[in-house]
């Protein structure tokens, strides 16, 4: 009876070890698909600011041709 014993108490070790284990790569998963969003986020904001830098520049060019007439 003893030996059976510590058989399931190994056995019930090894599984709280494998859930512990699911949980942390779980978590970390979840962390890393959430910084992902937030770069991408990020990404499409910096792209709006470089669109509005070339509308810029495309006006101060065309004022400063104009200007050298």
């Amino acid at each position: 009876m003893a030996k059976k014993n510590s058989m399931r108490n190994a056995a019930v070790k090894i599984g709280a070890a494998a859930g512990s284990m699911d949980g942390a790569a779980h978590k970390a998963i979840h962390k890393a698909a959430a910084a992902a969003h937030v770069a991408k986020r990020e990404l499409v904001e910096v792209g709006k600011q470089v669109e509005a830098l070339k509308k810029q520049l495309k006006k101060s060019s065309k004022r400063l041709q104009s200007a050298l007439k």
